[in-house]
């Protein structure tokens, strides 16, 4: 049960940080900078394939068929002779370069065609080589005027498309709250013992217990504010969608950020001066930031990392806001990224509470 002077408390606190308004400013510029950029990238088109074309053949079934290929939407294509050609693929300016043998023609069966490509490129051609290749078949039925063997009808289920905005909006937010609250209570702490307050606090009638629930208090009221202007920029301004429940959604939110107020408990109770918790955060920051699934899926790591990534506090509540922001996800359905969370949180609480001891911090 909350108390009135833990209250009161929290309320000192939070017009202390309050007055910090250059950390409160820079906390959502990063943000809404990182979610903006990533915006643009995720809302540009696919440019066309660059593809040169050497013509050896004089019939008028290659001329047109280097007009189709020129026509198609897919491909930027440049003809010219074959060394010209070799010279700009070697350069990077094309991807690939196609010729057509002098035996080309339209009534020929298993013309031979070269395709001239730069080794640099060869983790695309998993892609443009069968795009490729459908393109040709598509050309060559219009030369035989032959009907496919089948035509494939769309049925528009109207599913969401989601951007890799939609993606990294949950887990961007996941590391601003893990950032704001290590920040919140372990340099706080340290500040605090700078400053001289823990040792004129230390005389009063304050408890250890007071003075840690009003620092979660005023805290946790700082992120959910910061977090929420970040998702109304986000939905309203970069059109990112969200089609979770919105309490499930700050209910992890409200629980990762208690994991990491104790976690910066921890280390402010560890660390002595301010050089010490900016070190010792960032040894507990920046891994998370790049195994936590934050800007990729966890998946998609080297399968010797997984393991140790799953288990990071931040990808449980990473992973927990993905599931209901972009799946929709109930919270029966994120019982695992939940149990993680929950183990996270004992660990924390039990870290902070043996680690901070009253005495010694306020010394």
């Amino acid at each position: 049960m909350i108390s009135k002077l833990q209250i009161h408390l929290a309320k000192d606190f939070l017009k202390i940080f309050l007055r910090d308004r250059q950390s409160i400013f820079f906390s959502l510029f990063f943000p809404v900078i990182f979610m903006t950029v990533f915006g643009f990238m995720s809302n540009g088109e696919q440019d066309p394939i660059r593809i040169g074309i050497v013509n050896q053949s004089n019939s008028v079934a290659a001329s047109d068929f280097v007009e189709e290929l020129i026509e198609s939407p897919v491909f930027d294509v440049t003809a010219g002779l074959e060394e010209r050609l070799r010279e700009e693929l070697e350069a990077g300016e094309l991807t690939m370069v196609l010729v057509l043998p002098e035996v080309f023609s339209g009534t020929n069966v298993g013309t031979e065609l070269r395709l001239l490509v730069d080794a640099a490129q060869v983790q695309q051609l998993g892609f443009i080589v069968p795009l490729l290749e459908q393109t040709l078949i598509d050309i060559e039925r219009e030369f035989r005027d032959t009907e496919p063997m089948f035509t494939l009808a769309i049925e528009d289920v109207q599913a969401r498309s989601q951007s890799y905005l939609d993606f990294l909006l949950p887990g961007l937010m996941a590391f601003t709250l893990m950032q704001l609250s290590i920040a919140g209570s372990g340099f706080n702490i340290v500040e605090f013992r700078r400053k001289g307050i823990l040792k004129r606090l230390f005389v009063t009638p304050i408890q250890p217990k007071d003075f840690i629930a009003s620092i979660v208090l005023a805290r946790m009221s700082i992120v959910l504010i910061q977090l929420s202007v970040l998702m109304a920029f986000a939905v309203f301004v970069l059109d990112v969608n969200i089609i979770g429940n919105i309490a499930s959604f700050y209910l992890v939110v409200i629980l990762g950020t208690f994991i990491f107020l104790n976690l910066g408990f921890c280390l402010g109770s560890i660390a002595k001066t301010q050089q010490a918790v900016m070190a010792v955060g960032n040894i507990v920051i920046f891994p998370q930031i790049f195994l936590s699934g934050v800007f990729y899926p966890i998946e998609s790591m080297p399968a010797l990392i997984q393991p140790i990534a799953y288990v990071l506090p931040l990808s449980f509540v990473s992973t927990g806001m993905r599931d209901i922001a972009n799946e929709g996800a109930s919270l029966l359905a994120i019982v695992p990224s939940l149990i993680g969370i929950t183990v996270w949180l004992v660990i924390g609480f039990v870290l902070a509470t043996r680690l901070f001891v009253w005495k010694e911090v306020a010394n």
